[in-house]
């Protein structure tokens, strides 16, 4: 049994070692295919990597099992992470959770411990599962981050188109320069999203609905209607901008404090399970002693 898991084990790490030196080569459609101009920065690990490779093998199957789900999908969309990647990687997750019980149970045996086969079994299922979920639970934390971060940067832009309008500039210029006076990469997929439409001579506020609902960012989809209707109707829409961006403001404040508030409870539980653990220090002793006594 010993010797298996050793010939295992040298058979595993060669193949590893044959996927590292003999990378895949990406298909010549993904190779030529531009990047749209309004997708933000993917801070992912590269699609090349063994573990992405190693799970790609299980894409098909979890597609099929209709993987990801709608709010899933939502979240990649919104950090133009590929569906592949992320199956890819949830499958590698779950591989590796199945097999670390086994080889940690290899480890013992062959140190002369005796442990019962339903244990790994167990563990196995409990942390693949776990395991399986966990590039869920990042995704979204992520992509919650970004929409943030979005909110953020788009209060600022319409406080800079704000101003831009005032001085006289009109709607489709007043964004543009709105765009380009912010950094970050919410301002980018902005001045990305302007530029898609001056290329395409298509009105501003197209691509900027269009990237609103990309990024599940409401605000900025209404940004989009606003702009629409000032550059057809002829709208007062400095008024209306400025009005956006006193309730954005107020939204992301009221965020900000429920977010404080909540880390103060949070805060509050490690004391009271401090508390109680002194407690049940100082009180063991007597009863013990007093259990004792009977």
């Amino acid at each position: 049994m010993v010797y298996l898991l050793i010939g295992a084990g040298f058979g595993a790490g060669a193949w590893w070692c044959w996927l590292g030196w003999h990378p895949l080569v990406p298909a010549l459609t993904h190779a030529i295919t531009p990047t749209p101009a309004s997708k933000p920065p993917v801070r992912s690990t590269d699609v090349g990597a063994w573990s992405a490779r190693l799970g790609a093998r299980c894409v098909p199957l979890l597609v099929r099992c209709h993987l990801p789900g709608k709010k899933t999908a939502t979240d990649l969309r919104t950090l133009a992470i590929p569906v592949e990647r992320h199956l890819a990687e949830k499958a590698s997750a779950a591989l590796a959770g199945l097999l670390i019980p086994w080889m940690i149970t290899a480890l013992a045996t062959m140190a002369g411990l005796d442990v019962a086969l339903a244990l790994p079994a167990w563990a196995s299922a409990a942390l693949s599962a776990l395991l399986f979920a966990a590039p869920d639970l990042s995704l979204r934390q992520r992509a919650a981050r970004y929409r943030a971060e979005v909110r953020h940067a788009l209060s600022t832009f319409l406080d800079l188109t704000v101003v831009a309008l005032s001085g006289g500039a009109g709607v489709e210029q007043a964004l543009t320069d709105a765009a380009g006076a912010g950094q970050g990469p919410a301002f980018t997929a902005f001045r990305r999203a302007l530029g898609q439409a001056e290329v395409t001579r298509t009105p501003p506020w197209m691509p900027l609905g269009e990237l609103g609902e990309r990024l599940a960012v409401p605000e900025l989809t209404e940004l989009a209607a606003t702009t629409a209707l000032a550059g057809h109707e002829g709208a007062k829409v400095k008024a209306s901008l400025t009005s956006k961006a006193a309730t954005l403001r107020a939204h992301l404040l009221a965020e900000a404090e429920a977010e404080a508030a909540s880390a103060t409870e949070r805060m509050s539980l490690p004391v009271v399970t401090l508390f109680a653990g002194f407690l049940l220090f100082i009180g063991y002793p007597a009863l013990a002693h007093a259990l004792s006594g009977l």
